[in-house]
């Protein structure tokens, strides 16, 4: 999401691919840390953990906030390696988010032992999150 929203807003900001890039990067990475200090100082509170104890669990708890911004940024730059132009590239890497917010949501959907429909329902409301984001993007321009 973080990531989605960064295209979505620097998208009107920035000129080439690597600004947007340096956006995107920026962007994720000030959410991360942010929530790593926050899982860092809940882990140490709630747990007792020594602080570098409680940091490392909190790396591993928040990775994947950072990892999830790597395949709408390899989506936006392959696709202007593939000639789309930055407006292009960056509706090409929404429309890459929103299908992983379906399927993200979705199997939370499976793993948390939902059936059927109900597990469709997850991901529709994945698929409308993202769409909130498409609406900002559109708002913007």
């Amino acid at each position: 999401m973080v990531c989605a929203a960064a295209i979505a807003v620097g998208t009107s900001h920035s000129e080439t691919v690597g600004e947007l890039s340096v956006v995107i990067l920026g962007t994720v990475a000030v959410y991360w840390v942010a929530h790593l200090h926050a899982v860092t100082i809940g882990s140490a509170l709630a747990h007792g953990h020594h602080a570098m104890v409680a940091l490392r669990h909190a790396f591993r708890e928040t990775l994947p906030i950072a990892g999830a911004s790597v395949v709408p940024l390899a989506v936006l730059l392959v696709s202007t390696v593939f000639g789309a132009e930055l407006r292009t590239a960056a509706w090409i890497a929404l429309g890459a988010t929103i299908a992983l917010l379906t399927i993200y949501s979705y199997v939370a959907g499976a793993r948390g032992g939902l059936r059927g429909g109900a597990r469709v329902m997850c991901a529709v409301a994945g698929a409308c999150v993202g769409l909130l984001v498409v609406l900002l993007k559109v708002g913007l321009h």
